[in-house]
């Protein structure tokens, strides 16, 4: 399986990387990338083929990832719809949905559609995909593989749940560099070094999620064990539960959500 990856940016590195390290080979994996420098510095780095052409760069691949920003596909799929064979193509431009896509390459459907996050940078994202209907199960199989590469994958049988995944996974660690944030204020306004307070806070955040993927028994359990009566953390928890802490996260996802489903709108208008 060959591989062309349009656009060479950070994504589209991590997956490179992740899939060199699976065993694939430097032959099978092709980058159309229209910056000079960084053409150079993928062909150095990964020992792959790196070309500013696109007729050129997709000619010999089964596989074509679509890694250019949002705003960019519009453009891009004019010019890659004529060019196209029998390719399967995988987009993670967030917020464009498969429709559009399919619509912009005049009717091709062989495409699936991925929402990565950016944990997949260090290899420990997740990555939610949607095929269109007339996608089989090698080419699902395949993306899966591809995007495995840099975490683990969820299916959604509807691309409406897109929009959760985005919600949850693509903004999800901005929620959580916050909270670390809150934590290492606090730690600092306590007496710690902004270096022990950083390191308290990411360890914990390290720690507590491991905890939680390991174990077979829910968060709220998790939590409720860690919160001795009359304790510490139970004094913590009540302090949030009085400012509806919880409530506001939920909303403030609801809201990223909302965001999405507007996006698609705005990207299907061309």
């Amino acid at each position: 399986m060959n591989i062309t990856f349009i656009g060479g940016g950070n994504m589209a590195t991590a997956l490179i990387s992740g899939l060199l390290q699976q065993g694939f080979a430097a032959e099978q994996l092709y980058v159309v990338e229209i910056n000079a420098k960084n053409r150079e510095k993928l062909k150095l780095e990964f020992g792959i083929l790196a070309t500013g052409d696109l007729a050129d760069g997709i000619a010999k691949s089964h596989v074509v990832l679509l890694s250019v920003k949002p705003q960019q596909l519009y453009e891009l799929t004019q010019d890659l719809a004529s060019l196209l064979k029998d390719q399967l193509i995988i987009s993670i431009a967030a917020g464009i949905r498969t429709s559009d896509i399919m619509r912009w390459l005049g009717g091709y459907e062989r495409v699936v559609r991925a929402m990565p996050n950016t944990p997949s940078l260090v290899r420990s994202g997740v990555t939610g995909l949607y095929a269109a209907s007339r996608v089989n199960e090698q080419d699902k199989s395949n993306a899966e593989l591809i995007l495995a590469a840099v975490g683990t994958t969820l299916w959604v049988a509807e691309e409406e749940m897109l929009h959760a995944v985005t919600a949850i996974s693509g903004s999800g660690p901005a929620y959580v560099f916050y909270f670390i944030e809150s934590m290492q204020r606090a730690g600092i306004e306590l007496g710690l070094t902004p270096a022990q307070a950083r390191q308290l806070s990411l360890q914990t955040f390290v720690g507590a999620s491991k905890l939680a993927s390991l174990s077979d028994e829910d968060v709220v359990t998790l939590r409720t064990r860690v919160s001795s009566k009359g304790g510490t953390t139970e004094r913590a928890i009540q302090a949030m539960e009085k400012s509806d802490i919880k409530c506001k996260i939920i909303t403030a996802i609801h809201a990223a959500s909302d965001r999405s489903h507007e996006m698609s709108d705005e990207f299907g208008r061309r």
